[in-house]
């Protein structure tokens, strides 16, 4: 800003001094600003979540960690429409963060969510479960289908069960199969 203003204020001390000081004031403002413009977005809000969820009709769950309030919201914005093999995908993907796979089974009225690349149990599955009820036929069925640890998996590891017990692996951590990559 000192270099708009008359070059005999360059000495002054007063003047630097204001300066900073309105420099400082621009720079929270412009922080500000940034922060209210994050809050349009989904992905960066994080005040404004809850904003999103009374504009969407969504009962606030202030307990719960940003990124599963985030995921219930995108759910809501994508849910919107003639209900598709696509859309239940695209709706199943915002809670789960990975692929995921939707089997119509015609002649049984139901159709299965199958996740691919995710193992064990999505961490926000209920929450899943509600939006795939709400937007889903009423004469359907849904059928969620999970991918745990095979024993195949295992073999191919070339690993027995002591040196499975070394690595100090809660039945968790087994059964998701989160530990092989380690």
């Amino acid at each position: 800003m000192a270099t708009y203003l008359p070059r005999f204020y360059e000495t002054s001390k007063v003047m630097k001094s204001l300066l900073q000081a309105e420099g400082t004031e621009f720079d929270n403002l412009r922080q500000a600003m940034n922060e209210v413009l994050e809050q349009f977005f989904v992905n960066t809000a994080t005040w404004g979540l809850d904003i999103w969820e009374q504009e969407l009709g969504i009962r606030s769950s202030v307990g719960k960690p940003a990124d599963q309030r985030r995921a219930v919201i995108k759910s809501n914005i994508r849910g919107i429409g003639t209900v598709t093999i696509n859309l239940v995908k695209n709706v199943a993907e915002s809670y789960d963060g990975g692929t995921v796979e939707v089997i119509d089974q015609p002649a049984l009225y139901q159709f299965t969510v199958k996740f691919v690349d995710t193992r064990g149990i999505p961490p926000n599955l209920d929450d899943l479960k509600a939006a795939i009820e709400a937007i889903k036929p009423a004469h359907l069925a849904v059928k969620y289908e999970f991918r745990y640890l095979i024993w195949d998996e295992l073999d191919a590891k070339n690993l027995t069960w002591d040196q499975l017990d070394n690595k100090n692996v809660t039945w968790n951590e087994f059964e998701t199969g989160g530990w092989l990559n380690a």
